[in-house]
């Protein structure tokens, strides 16, 4: 059940991010969602120690990249999406390498706008019924 939910709020999260990011970005860009899954063996203040102890602000986000949305999802962790050139994908992956492992576990997912596509779908089906 946990997964099922947490594939729900991936969906809707990256959807509502990408159709912000599209509004705002070059199309040379890619967009990532990076999940920052909390250990759930650490407190809140070992979480935030082992963050200062990797200095994980002074790398993440890369300064190449774009935060479009940013998420805390209770019983989770954080939900990022960001865009960035694919020039620059691996000082993304080695800013999570250096500064969140330890504190937490991590997952990256590649999204795109879906809105565009539904909105034109519905228009295409709107317009079929009312023939």
């Amino acid at each position: 059940m946990k997964t099922i939910l947490l594939f729900v709020f991936i969906i809707f999260f990256a959807a509502k991010a990408s159709s912000q990011a599209a509004k705002n970005t070059a199309s040379d860009s890619l967009t990532i969602t990076v999940f920052l899954k909390h250990q759930q063996d650490k407190s809140l203040s070992e979480i935030q120690k082992k963050q200062e102890e990797n200095k994980l602000w002074d790398m993440f986000p890369p300064k190449q990249s774009k935060v479009v949305s940013w998420y805390v999802m209770m019983g989770i962790g954080q939900v990022v999406t960001l865009k960035i050139t694919p020039k620059d994908l691996r000082t993304l992956n080695l800013s999570i390498e250096k500064g969140a492992w330890g504190a937490f576990s991590t997952e990256f997912y590649t999204t795109y706008d879906y809105v565009p596509v539904y909105k034109e779908m519905m228009e295409k089906r709107a317009k079929t019924t009312n023939q």
